[in-house]
């Protein structure tokens, strides 16, 4: 048995969309009481760090509408079905920055937010980039701009919020511990 494992009883389907589903589980606790539980169902993410031969991360800004806000992250993207990771980061990287890399390194993988939803986001690092001539094209529905920051403009960025997701947080602190 997991520790503090809560098991479930009932599962009931309540939205199924083009990237998340939600459903309600009831569970028994670990000391014998039902609860209910509210969960996003994602298929996953990737999400890269790249960096340039001078030392730049390339970002991009974009709107997000669920902050109501436009905010500045690094590239990312949904897996689609049966895709490997590493396949959606090389697509991710060339639709939002018109990059690709001559080397991608698996760094980690991490929930996003465990308390109601299983995202997974699987990091990669990709280094000696090259711009792409012909470009994939972003989804028709994104809309980014391309940034090329020193560390210390991110840490700026962090500091005033325009940086303001965990997964460019996160990018910004690995980068400062190289």
């Amino acid at each position: 048995m997991k520790k503090f494992e809560e098991k479930t009883t009932k599962t009931t389907p309540i939205y199924d969309g083009k990237i998340v589903k939600l459903q309600v589980d009831d569970v028994t606790l670990p000391n014998g009481n039902v609860a209910k539980r509210e969960i996003i169902k994602h298929p996953g993410a990737v999400a890269v760090i790249a960096v340039t031969d001078e030392g730049k991360l390339v970002l991009v800004e974009q709107y997000r509408k669920a902050l109501e806000r436009s905010i500045i992250e690094i590239p990312a993207g949904k897996l689609e079905p049966g895709e490997e990771p590493i396949v959606t980061a090389r697509r991710e990287l060339e639709e939002e920055t018109g990059y690709g890399a001559q080397s991608f390194t698996y760094l980690q993988a991490f929930a996003t937010s465990p308390g109601f939803a299983d995202e997974i986001i699987h990091l990669f690092v990709a280094k000696d980039l090259y711009k792409i001539e012909n470009k994939a094209e972003l989804d028709e529905d994104e809309f980014v701009e391309l940034l090329e920051v020193s560390l210390e403009e991110a840490w700026q960025m962090v500091a005033d919020e325009r940086i303001y997701d965990a997964k460019t947080a996160f990018a910004v602190l690995w980068l400062a511990a190289q």
